[in-house]
């Protein structure tokens, strides 16, 4: 079994490679309505955003929780520009190893949102 992807530096974060990603890793990871949110927004979006683009109603450092979770689960790739640090959706990874999941996932989201007026 491959390990994560190594840092080449120390402001390069560690991704699992795609091989590596887990069915069970990204449904945990999706589970959280906050983790959810913020794949909402990238996949609205469709470019990478930093992460103080997102508006979470949560401790800056329960922010990073979030994003580092999605990025360990493979969900998002994380990398630092500059002093930003940006994210952007793994959807090539994720539609290639799990078809039609991710929007899915998202149209499910989207109906739930609509549903509970959120």
């Amino acid at each position: 079994m491959s390990t994560a992807a190594p840092a080449a530096s120390s402001r390069d974060l560690p991704h699992p490679v795609r091989e590596d990603i887990r069915l069970e890793a990204v449904l945990h990871a999706l589970s959280d309505p906050m983790r959810l949110q913020i794949v909402r927004e990238l996949a609205a979006d469709r470019t990478e955003l930093t992460c103080s683009q997102f508006v979470l109603p949560v401790t800056k450092s329960t922010s990073t929780h979030h994003f580092r979770v999605l990025r360990e689960a493979g969900v998002i790739r994380q990398c630092y520009r500059g002093t930003a640090k940006m994210n952007g959706l793994r959807r090539d990874d994720l539609d290639d190893l799990f078809p039609g999941l991710l929007d899915a996932l998202l149209a499910a989201a989207a109906r739930q949102a609509t549903r509970l007026g959120g």
